[in-house]
Parts: C-alpha cells; structure tokens; sequence
C-alpha cells in the first residue's frame, strides 16, 4: 500500500509500505480522509520524542471496511486504543488509561496510509448522508468536545457563559463550536493570524481578534505555548476556569499567584473518552457543530508540500485533509 512517511525532521516520503495487518479481531480499514493535527506537525518537526522515524503519522480519519462481514461499512476512527479493563476504562475515562496506544505512535502506525487496522470498538458507523471527509473530523471535534464539557463542567453554575479560545486552529475552531453546541453563545477566538483571522469570520461566521483585551469566565488555551498560557492566565476572570488542551511547549506562562489569588480553575484535558467521541460523531451527524466545510483537502500523495505550507503559515483553512486516492 501507500503511505506518507515521516522519515526525519521536516522530512515526509510517499512511498510503497508494507499492507497494514492488526491483530485478532481488527478490521481493516481502507482510509478515505485523514487529517493533519498540530501532532502531526509537532512529530514533523522534530518535536515529539513519542513518534520517533520512520514512522506513518496520522491519527484522524474515517474510511470504510475491508472485508470480512461488514465490508462496505463506512466508519469513523476512534484512535485511541485503550485496554478496557483498568478502573480508568471501567469507570468511562479511558483516554487516562496507564496502557493506551494511540495510531501514529508505535506500535500502531498511523492513517496518512491507504489502509489501517483498528478494533471494533473504536469504530462509529458513519450515515450514507454523511460525507467519510466531514466524519474524519470527529476525532479532533472530540478533543475539544472534552475540553468544553470539562471545563462547563468546573464553571459555577452562576457564572455568566462567555468564553474565549486562544487559537484558530481547528482545535480552537472546534472548541467554538462545542461551546456553541452545548450553550454558550458569546464566544471570541484570539487568532493573531490575520489571513486565517478573516477566514474564520467569513467562512466560519465566528467572533475573532488579534489580540484580546479584558477578561472572560472560560477560557481555552488551544495552542499551549508560554506566551498563551500566559495570555489564558490573564484573561480569565476571577473564579473563572482556564482548559488546556494544546500541546505546543512543555512549561511556562501559568501566572500562578493570580490563579491562586483569585480561584481560577486550570484544567489539562487530554484527547476525551469513548463517549466523548461517540457524541461527537453524533453532533456531527446530526448537524450540530455546524456545515464543517472548512477543512481543505489535498491528495496524500501531495502531503508533504501540505506539512511544508501548514510549516509556512501559507494556509487559511484550519484543516487540511489528505485523500490517500486522489
């Protein structure tokens, strides 16, 4: 088969591989979308120890099955494959499970390939009105499906729902439009892009600026460097909560005084669990997180000038998605 390989820093080959195999009750999975995620970036840089080369990246995708009894049956990826049996996994939190594998990290590869392998249970039956493009959106939907919940979740309930996403990426994108789909109405993006700014205003129809000035009871820090750390920690109001989900360095930013001083909830949240990713889905397919005809799609075989251009801050649109047979 084919697949798009990081081979080293800033270094990606579309190339012959092996055929994909799983284990005992897998399916295989013939991939038709699969989107690059800020991960994906950060392993191409050379800044993930987790996805060391070679090694096919890619971990948001929907395709249909290979095969088998159920071949024909258009699924969306969950990509987390947890052990179901710890108490983390038995008590429905299953993205904090000790012995999780994630495809794009070893042993799994990843989706950037025309065919994967995952267990039943990670599969969401997709409708036949439902293009498998829109459902590969479900997994980084479901990272900020998680985020927005958890941190709805911490806000006092007599706290006025007003929200801030630092980040317009699709991650901030998708936590915009989780917020929105679980209530909250006034929501602003800080995106200091400006192309990328005016594309999240008239294709997206959302509330965005360069730089935010005062301060709001949520905030989500979807890109997770120092300086918007330090941006979430002073934005957020007093008994406010700030939720983490980007990765983009290790420390720094927190203002930890004022967060202590002034009861400011700081939440990690790391991928979401199986629920998560199954009302997710479900959103999606019932229309609630919007048309979802942002993303970009390129053919995998093209996937390297993609990274190269994300790279560059050449691209509009918060998502590219690869089509592995285009």
């Amino acid at each position: 088969m084919k697949a798009l390989v990081y081979e080293g820093v800033e270094t990606l080959a579309f190339r012959d591989v092996p055929m994909a195999t799983g284990q005992e009750g897998e399916h295989l999975i013939r991939i038709h979308a699969s989107g690059i995620c800020g991960s994906d970036m950060h392993a191409y840089l050379g800044h993930d120890s987790r996805r060391p080369a070679p090694l096919i990246l890619g971990h948001e995708a929907a395709g249909v099955i290979e095969g088998g009894p159920q071949a024909g049956r258009r699924v969306t990826i969950n990509p987390l494959v947890s052990c179901n049996s710890c108490t983390a996994c038995t008590s429905g939190r299953e993205n904090l499970c000790a012995s999780r594998q994630i495809i794009s990290m070893p042993p799994r590869e990843g989706a950037f390939a025309q065919f994967v392998t995952m267990p039943e249970r990670n599969l969401v039956t997709v409708p036949e009105d439902t293009p498998l493009e829109k459902a590969a959106l479900a997994e980084p939907l479901a990272v900020s499906w998680h985020a927005a919940r958890l941190a709805l979740e911490a806000l006092h309930p007599e706290t006025e729902r007003r929200a801030l996403v630092i980040g317009g990426g699709a991650i901030g994108l998708a936590a915009a439009l989780a917020l929105r789909a679980m209530g909250v109405e006034d929501i602003t993006i800080q995106e200091p892009n400006e192309t990328r700014r005016a594309f999240l205003m008239d294709h997206c129809g959302q509330q965005t600026v360069a730089k935010f000035q005062g301060m709001a009871p949520l905030v989500v820090d979807a890109v997770g460097y120092a300086a918007t750390r330090a941006a979430a920690s002073a934005a957020a109001a007093p008994g406010g909560v700030i939720a983490h989900v980007g990765l983009g360095e290790d420390t720094g930013g927190l203002d930890i005084r004022r967060m202590t001083l002034q009861e400011i909830t700081f939440i990690g949240t790391y991928t979401y669990t199986a629920q998560d990713f199954r009302d997710t889905a479900q959103a999606i397919f019932d229309g609630r997180l919007g048309a979802l005809d942002w993303p970009e799609m390129r053919p995998l075989s093209e996937g390297a000038a993609a990274f190269r251009d994300l790279r560059s801050g050449a691209v509009a649109a918060p998502k590219i998605i690869l089509d592995p047979w285009a």
